[in-house]
């Protein structure tokens, strides 16, 4: 990195951190701190629920799920403009005639106390875990890439993210959002277009997504009913809508975004807005991975993305091994190169004159996942501790070799500005669970309001200290964006039952919840553990098991 990109960088981040702090420093009561003095305009809640969702590992992980997998991960998102209606037309109007604080506030008035705090503890548990992980996730990244300490990187992050959120609580988040999104929007369309500049004479845009098409890149919609299929469109729509409900819905992180809002109609617009900008943005992301798959096509590409996996196998007794498969690598990405530029000059509008090349392609391309796979295993031989799996670093290999100057320390700006953005939503949500829904139901003698605002700011530290704490202690899974969902999917379908059940049926008390709640958190847990399903359908198992089972609960006692 030059002296420009850490000026850049160094520059965004602390204008965010400063600006949060600055605008928001006269919160002094509880409804100013935790619901932003409920005078949030439409457009602010959008972004804001928007930027809560889009973490770092939105922009890390997204572009290299699709470099390896291609555009079906789009359909993940397919419920989610469903929920958005559903939540608007029942979920607000409740929330807002009761006047909450938070979601979990209404369940007691609906059951009892004791599964407010259940649906409290399960998001404390979930969240704290994701928000360790959305700190994780771009410092063991920059960590490995820049050579950066990455203890040292989730402190930094951390701390900046507690500064302004302990200042200034959900108005600081908000009034930050707005400025990181316009941060991050502006990077990624920077990095699009300089890709599509990077392709060789000839290769427009079009051609490209031709390229990328005879690769299964552009495959978007899967409509198998496949259940070893994780991403299909038939998961996006059920499981999707189920786990957008749930997060949306119930989860007091994004909660917490919209009942800022200065009216029903405020809270409305902004979820329609998030829920139709939403799954284009994904769209594009998905998009810049694609290109970034077609640019590696003709461009030289490292056989793993990881440096720190490619530098552990290279000083280990399998290091002749590595370099026999770099070698058939170099060779591959040669052949790969000519046929992809004679594929591209023999296709014309779209229709293909020549299937031999087409077949060609696809067999090299074929070739290259093969050796790629053989480059993993050898990985593992050498270091069973390094990740071998290199989706996470794909994008910002791009970005580190091949942007210009300046445009680095921007694209590094918006990963930082992400896991800080998806971060503080988290510990702002985290602590006001905490002091409404625990502490202040708990503690018997009635406090100021002062007093509420200053424990949710040794909360908010509480917090972010935890997550601080296993950022540091944690691991990659198979792909980061996976895991975050994969923890949300573990609890979110039971919560959203507990809520269905207090919403419309109404003859089911608090005890047949709260038993049918533990019951089918055990059970998802195990078959999340045994992996009875792909980890979208579990959002609709624990959902359907727990109301089922509250259901049965209810009727045996009345009998």
């Amino acid at each position: 990195m030059e002296q420009i990109d850490w000026i850049i960088l160094i520059g965004t981040l602390l204008f965010i951190v400063s600006y949060g702090a600055y605008k928001t420093k006269g919160s002094k009561n509880v409804t100013d701190y935790i619901k932003g003095g409920s005078e949030a305009k439409w457009w602010t809640i959008g972004l804001s629920v928007m930027a809560t969702q889009a973490s770092a590992i939105t922009f890390l992980s997204t572009p290299g799920q699709a470099f390896h997998s291609g555009m079906g991960f789009v359909q993940f998102y397919f419920g989610l403009p469903i929920a958005m209606v559903i939540i608007c037309l029942v979920f607000i109007p409740i929330y807002h005639r009761l006047k909450v604080f938070t979601a979990y506030e209404y369940l007691e008035s609906r059951f009892d106390l004791k599964t407010r705090s259940l649906a409290a503890i399960l998001f404390l548990i979930q969240r704290g875990l994701a928000a360790g992980i959305t700190i994780f996730a771009p410092a063991i990244i920059l960590s490995a890439v820049l050579g950066w300490n990455l203890t040292m990187l989730n402190i930094i992050i951390g701390t900046l993210v507690i500064i302004y959120t302990v200042s200034g609580g959900t108005k600081a988040v908000s009034v930050t959002q707005k400025q990181q999104m316009a941060v991050i929007f502006a990077g990624m369309f920077a990095a699009f277009f300089l890709i599509i500049s990077y392709l060789p004479e000839g290769i427009t845009f079009t051609k490209a997504l031709e390229i990328a098409g005879v690769s299964g890149k552009m495959d978007v919609l899967d409509f198998s009913f496949n259940f070893e299929n994780r991403y299909t469109f038939w998961s996006g729509i059920i499981g999707g809508t189920f786990l957008a409900l749930s997060y949306f819905g119930t989860d007091q992180s994004q909660v917490q975004r919209y009942l800022s809002g200065k009216s029903i109609k405020e809270m409305q617009l902004g979820l329609v807005f998030n829920g139709l900008l939403k799954v284009p943005m994904q769209f594009f992301i998905l998009l810049v991975g694609v290109m970034v798959f077609v640019f590696y096509q003709f461009n030289a590409s490292p056989l793993n993305f990881n440096p720190a996996a490619t530098e552990g196998v290279k000083k280990s007794e399998f290091a002749s091994e590595y370099k026999i498969l770099e070698k058939k690598h170099k060779e591959i990405e040669q052949l790969k190169s000519i046929a992809s530029l004679s594929y591209a000059t023999t296709s014309n509008a779209g229709f293909i004159n020549n299937t031999e090349i087409k077949n060609q392609l696809q067999k090299i391309n074929k070739l290259e996942a093969e050796n790629r796979v053989k480059a993993k295993e050898v990985i593992e031989k050498a270091n069973l501790s390094v990740e071998t799996n290199d989706k996470d670093y794909v994008f910002i290999h791009f970005i580190l070799n091949n942007l210009p100057r300046g445009l680095i320390g921007l694209l590094l700006a918006v990963i930082l500005s992400a896991a800080m953005s998806s971060t503080a939503s988290e510990l702002n949500a985290l602590a006001s669970t905490t002091a409404i829904d625990l502490y202040k139901r708990n503690v018997r003698v009635e406090k100021s309001s002062g007093h509420y605002v200053n424990a949710s700011k040794w909360f908010t530290l509480a917090w972010g200290l935890i997550a601080i704490t296993v950022a540091c202690v944690a691991n990659l899974f198979d792909n980061l964006i996976q895991l975050v969902n994969i923890i949300g999917s573990i609890f979110y379908g039971n919560v959203l039952g507990i809520f269905l059940l207090a919403f419309f049926i109404k003859y089911v008390k608090s005890n047949a919840v709260f038993i049918a709640a533990i019951i089918t958190q055990a059970i998802v847990i195990v078959g999340w553990w045994y992996n009875w399903m792909p980890y979208l359908w579990l959002n609709l198992f624990g959902c359907g098991l727990v109301m089922g089972i509250a259901i049965l609960i209810q009727s045996l006692t009345k009998r």
